[in-house]
């Protein structure tokens, strides 16, 4: 992975050139190979996106525990790449994936479980597609 190309060449080459920001992060959108499900929003460091290249594994960053973690070690709820997307400036990758059980850390199939209402003037949280898929409580000990 090149550090610092052109701005032509990061947006029509053909060279994996991420745009890593400051933290050396870029944001990763995982989505349901099948069903185009919005899933998760993560991160991903370099060594995350190179794990997740070479493995056809999905590899994120934990911002809160500063560490990097495989999709499902903990739970078994894996993520199996079968296409990585990255945006026109490459500062954004986008996995399409066939999941394992659930997505959520919640139990959720996906972490995108809340549609914003708004009502007379007040904003709110309503609970879309929330049927849990496991018990957290028990697979996070």
């Amino acid at each position: 992975m090149s550090t610092s190309p052109g701005l032509n060449e990061r947006e029509e080459g053909l060279a994996l050139q991420p745009k890593f920001d400051a933290s050396g992060l870029v944001t990763c959108v995982a989505t349901d190979a099948a069903t185009g499900d919005v899933l998760m929003v993560a991160h991903m460091n370099e060594e995350a996106l190179r794990r997740t290249i070479d493995s056809g594994e999905a590899w994120y960053f934990s911002r809160s525990r500063n560490a990097l973690w495989r999709k499902g070690e903990t739970s078994g709820h894996t993520q199996r790449v079968v296409e990585l997307r990255m945006d026109c400036d490459q500062d954004a990758v986008w996995i399409r994936v066939e999941q394992s059980g659930a997505a959520c850390h919640t139990g959720r199939h996906s972490c995108f479980y809340r549609a914003v209402k708004g009502e007379d003037g007040k904003v709110s949280l309503a609970f879309v597609d929330a049927d849990r898929k496991f018990d957290p409580a028990k697979v996070y000990k």
